[in-house]
């Protein structure tokens, strides 16, 4: 019984992990290049090696609670609520 639901668990925790993973590489491969040293962080390429490394690190179920995984996902989150929200506030018009 407890097997299973834990396996539906961790299923669910990967499949969303996963997803945002994913997300934030290709977000980050549709954003400028000129708008990651404009909000002061690090170069465009550096975030798609990042970000491509961390959903690398998705495609695995096995790699969902190891340190690798957690470090994927921890990548992924800088990047959706940090660099992306700041990317979106310079590059979007005002009128």
């Amino acid at each position: 019984m407890f097997d299973t639901v834990q396996g539906l668990v961790l299923l669910a925790l990967w499949i969303v992990t996963l997803g945002a993973k994913a997300f934030a590489f290709i977000d980050c491969l549709r954003r400028p290049a000129a708008a990651f040293p404009a909000i002061g962080r690090q170069t465009k390429p550096l975030w798609l090696i990042l970000t491509g490394l961390a959903a690398g690190t998705g495609v695995f179920p096995g790699f969902t609670l190891n340190l690798i995984g957690l470090a994927g996902i921890v990548i992924a989150l800088v990047y959706l609520f940090d660099v992306r929200i700041k990317i979106i506030d310079i590059t979007t018009r005002r009128w």
